[in-house]
């Protein structure tokens, strides 16, 4: 039987040049959007042709995948495993992450513009977007889950809505914070927010908006 084919490995060069590409997409995708921004504008961005960019990532649809990808994966690049953690720790993942947002508003706009585009018909970004919401949601869960039994708590019905609500804030920070940074603390409104919601699941109180 033949052996199974290797696939090349990409040279350093090339890696260099597709993060450059990939950089310059988030920049061009995050000002004007996957419709409006084109192939042209970040080619132009990084000296090289619209066939150069087909080149190394075949589609512009391709290309789009791959800035969602890339920024997902930047987050995780310096955790144990490359993969955020369970229990409590997520949740502080979650506050530092808010944080170290504040350094990056290139990264925040164009996953704020994408996402909301992604909500339209046929959009390439929508399986994606999709896919990373459920994902999300299942690994706060757990992770609330994780400390609720540690503290006797049981809850599911409220940590299903605590979950979808922490990325509901944290998503409709940012959008606040780009529009008006010096009047929205990211970090900061973010961290009170998530401890509240935290708080809310272990520590049940009376809601002071009952009548």
């Amino acid at each position: 039987m033949a052996s199974p084919r290797r696939q090349p490995r990409s040279r350093p060069e090339t890696l260099v040049r597709r993060r450059e590409i990939l950089d310059a997409a988030v920049e061009i995708f995050g000002a004007k959007g996957y419709a409006g921004g084109t192939l042209q504008e970040i080619a132009d961005e990084v000296g090289m042709t619209h066939a150069g960019i087909l080149h190394h990532f075949g589609s512009k649809d391709q290309l789009l995948l791959e800035v969602l990808e890339h920024r997902d994966q930047a987050d995780v690049a310096n955790l144990e495993g490359q993969h955020i953690p369970d229990g409590m720790p997520l949740f502080r993942h979650l506050v530092a992450t808010a944080f170290r947002n504040m350094q990056r508003p290139g990264i925040v706009q164009a996953y704020a513009v994408l996402s909301a585009e992604s909500v339209t018909d046929d959009h390439p970004g929508r399986e994606f977007f999709q896919k990373r919401y459920r994902t999300l949601r299942a690994e706060v869960a757990d992770a609330f889950l994780a400390v609720c039994d540690e503290q006797g708590v049981d809850d599911p019905q409220r940590v299903a809505e605590a979950s979808t609500a922490i990325l509901a804030v944290m998503d409709g920070l940012q959008v606040q914070w780009l529009l008006e940074p010096g009047a929205v603390d990211l970090g900061s409104a973010s961290e009170f927010a998530i401890e509240a919601i935290v708080s809310a699941v272990l520590r049940p109180q009376p809601s002071p908006l009952a009548t």
